[in-house]
């Protein structure tokens, strides 16, 4: 299913059937959030100031520790930065994606849910933009949302897909 992100501004591939997030809760205007209606997997697309680190490295780095820090995460490690290049020939740019795990306490609770994290960054040069694009899949979870790891693979597929589809349409979103 195609997704139209920020009134159109952005599109990509995602799975069919995601509930969008701002029928039930209200979300931030710099974020798209989606739920997958049958586990506890979300995708949240944001758009962020840029953060300080150069490097693309350690700019993804940042988010996932900025993630950590907002989640409460008990415990934070990436296990893979990786480089997908835009070879479509338009503006977009590579996505440089990480993946890792963050143990997370939510709601107070004392059982700690591991949240495997599917992260990508879209550093917008001509902007001070950063568009981080976070899959947030539960491995074990308290309230029943985790996936297997069959699951896993599938949402993995997923993120894939998604990422390498992403396409910027309209850079005047970042004004």
């Amino acid at each position: 299913m195609s997704l139209n992100l920020f009134g159109g501004a952005i599109t990509a591939t995602a799975p069919s059937g995601l509930l969008d997030a701002s029928d039930i809760r209200q979300v931030p205007d710099t974020q798209e959030v989606f739920l997958f209606p049958n586990s506890g997997v979300s995708i949240i697309v944001e758009i962020l100031e840029r953060v300080k680190p150069t490097h693309y490295e350690e700019a993804v780095k940042f988010h996932f520790g900025s993630l950590a820090h907002d989640n409460s995460a008990t415990s934070e490690k990436v296990d893979a930065i990786t480089v997908i290049p835009n070879d479509r020939g338009d503006r977009t740019p590579s996505a440089i994606v990480l993946s890792g795990m963050q143990s997370v306490s939510k709601y107070n609770r004392e059982q700690v849910d591991e949240v495997r994290i599917l992260m990508a960054l879209y550093r917008v040069e001509e902007k001070p933009i950063d568009l981080v694009v976070t899959f947030n899949v539960p491995l074990t979870s308290a309230d029943g949302g985790a996936v297997s790891a069959e699951g896993l693979k599938t949402v993995e597929g997923q993120f894939d897909t998604f990422i390498r589809s992403l396409r910027i349409v309209d850079y005047g979103l970042f004004a």
